[in-house]
């Protein structure tokens, strides 16, 4: 969960793209904080950290993630708007997002 409230501006430092992949690599100051397979959102996808560096942490874009976010628009250098995920002791200072897509809700025309 997220409350919504942009953490930083993280930079991207690296993009690799393979035949249906891609793994990106993102320069923040929080980065060695991180655990692996910890949450964080990207310009609002949770976006799970696969590697781990001392600066920067990547992820790997799933082919939906890539259709259905901004982040298939991303280049070298570009900004990021970057959050952890929150933690449950403390103020949450926004309100609650979800970062993950669960269902898809469609409604049908009624007839009264």
């Amino acid at each position: 969960m997220f409350t919504g409230i942009v953490e930083e501006i993280g930079e991207i430092v690296s993009i690799e793209r393979g035949a249906s992949s891609l793994k990106i690599g993102v320069k923040c100051a929080f980065a060695g904080e991180l655990s692996l397979g910890e949450s964080v959102a990207v310009n609002g996808a949770c976006m799970t950290a696969c590697a781990l560096g001392e600066k920067s942490f990547f992820f790997d874009v799933t082919p939906e993630s890539f259709r259905r976010t901004s982040l298939k628009d991303l280049r070298e250098g570009s900004g990021v708007n970057l959050e952890r995920a929150m933690k449950a002791d403390g103020r949450f200072g926004g309100h609650l997002v979800s970062g993950q897509r669960i269902f898809l809700w469609t409604e049908s025309p009624r007839t009264l």
